[in-house]
């Protein structure tokens, strides 16, 4: 899973008078018409000089020529949406609403704004007055418009089962076709290892699923008892139990991937090896297994919740048994607030930790922590072939989820690739041994051992 945010943090910018030229010359006056009128309301959100060229419902423009591409107002209630939830939610609302779209080079043109957003909070008041102004000439002004049904409505106590449960359900119950339409055959929703020799995206996904089972040391204990802590469609456990005779036990929250995952066993005939639950990983007490992985999975769990996270799955372990935990990171952490794009319509009530804080958090659980890898490129060429499979198989992805969601997850993709590509997130396997009473590890003496 890739959980950017859109716009990252907001901050002022100087300003120039509207229809300035900017430093490079490329800036345009507006064209007339609603072009005209609008441009103090764009500074309010971008600035000045406008980083980019928009387009108006009316035909007239404002902003740079020759650019990446450019912002297309369809209508006034784009400016509705703004109006009424200022800043990185609006603007989200009106886009997927198709009020708002991006002609040209989708992933520059949001690079571009990411780098030019305001708060629009902090605005001068005498900008904000002659935004004010341009809302009544633009008639504008009126009520709230509709939410779409796309954003998520999680009710109950935060990291409550309940609430958990609602949670995966908004994201990953939404179709198995649309999912595979995005991820592939692989069926595989985490960063590929795009190693040496490696191009395709599913030999990249193989490639990935071989390091977490050479890293968790199945390949030297044949037969070991693995768990799958949030398993997806059962990609790693088939190919653990495929590759490594391992007998795996795989949780999901989402009834969907739990019916594919048992599906996709059963296909491949390896029943007695491959068990999916549809169960919470906090029901798993009492049960014992050589080695675990969490991939894409403690995002979910929170700042609040991790230590216990890691303690229960250190309590699950045999000695000398290992943990992987794979996950997205942020330096410092970061939190999926309701009012951002991710926390309203893609993953509500993600948490990113920073690397530091889960080696810590898995340490004071009893994990000896022996490696700590960063995937971030290689996420940064996934997210790229997600957007090229959401790009080629647009009409089908509008037919099975609705062209507000497919916009929600076009956006989301692109949005992700470029956070990772600047380094605002990153992404981090962190492998860890619970060692026996005396010590003993059992780990290789070298990377040598798994890579």
């Amino acid at each position: 899973m890739a959980w950017p945010a859109l716009g990252g943090a907001v901050r002022p910018r100087e300003r120039e008078p509207a229809g300035s030229p900017s430093a490079e010359g490329g800036e345009r006056r507006p064209d007339g018409g609603a072009a005209a009128t609008i441009e103090p309301l764009l500074a309010m959100f971008v600035g000045q000089p406008l980083p980019v060229r928009f387009e108006l419902w009316d035909g007239s423009a404002v902003g740079p020529d020759g650019g990446p591409g450019s912002v297309v107002v369809r209508s006034p209630e784009a400016l509705r949406h703004a109006l009424w939830a200022p800043g990185e939610l609006g603007l989200v609302r009106a886009y997927v609403a198709g009020a708002l779209e991006v002609s040209g080079d989708l992933f520059e043109v949001l690079r571009t704004l990411r780098r030019s957003l305001v708060d629009p909070l902090r605005a001068d008041p005498r900008l904000v007055a002659r935004a004010v102004q341009a809302l009544v000439r633009l008639r504008a002004l009126g009520p709230p418009p509709g939410r779409s049904p796309v954003e998520a409505s999680a009710r109950g106590r935060l990291h409550s089962r309940r609430r958990d449960s609602q949670v995966i359900t908004h994201h990953y119950d939404i179709g198995n076709d649309f999912y595979r339409l995005v991820l592939g055959p692989s069926m595989t929703y985490s960063c590929a290892r795009f190693a040496e020799g490696v191009a395709g995206l599913d030999d990249a996904q193989t490639s990935k699923h071989d390091l977490v089972c050479r890293k968790l040391g199945l390949h030297e204990r044949p037969g070991s008892r693995l768990l799958d802590v949030g398993c997806g469609w059962g990609s790693t456990a088939l190919y653990a139990a495929r590759h490594y005779g391992a007998h795996v036990v795989g949780v999901t929250l989402s009834a969907a991937q739990a019916e594919l995952a048992r599906r996709r066993v059963q296909d491949a005939g390896l029943e007695h090896l491959v068990e999916i639950r549809l169960r919470d990983y906090r029901d798993l007490r009492g049960e014992r297994f050589d080695a675990i992985c969490s991939i894409g999975m403690s995002e979910h769990v929170g700042r609040g919740e991790i230590a216990r996270y890691f303690e229960l799955l250190h309590s699950l372990l045999t000695g000398p048994g290992r943990l992987l935990n794979h996950a997205i990171s942020s330096v410092g952490g970061s939190v999926m607030r309701r009012r951002s794009f991710i926390g309203r319509y893609v993953f509500p009530d993600g948490e990113l930790l920073d690397v530091g804080d889960v080696v810590l958090a898995m340490e004071r659980a009893g994990f000896e922590v022996r490696d700590v890898e960063s995937l971030r490129e290689h996420y940064s060429k996934t997210l790229h072939a997600w957007v090229g499979n959401l790009d080629a198989g647009w009409d089908r992805a509008v037919e099975l989820v609705g062209v507000a969601r497919a916009r929600v997850w076009r956006l989301y993709l692109a949005a992700s690739a470029n956070a990772f590509d600047d380094g605002g997130v990153s992404v981090h396997q962190v492998l860890g041994v619970k060692p026996t009473p005396t010590g003993r590890s059992a780990m290789p003496a070298t990377r040598r051992g798994w890579q």
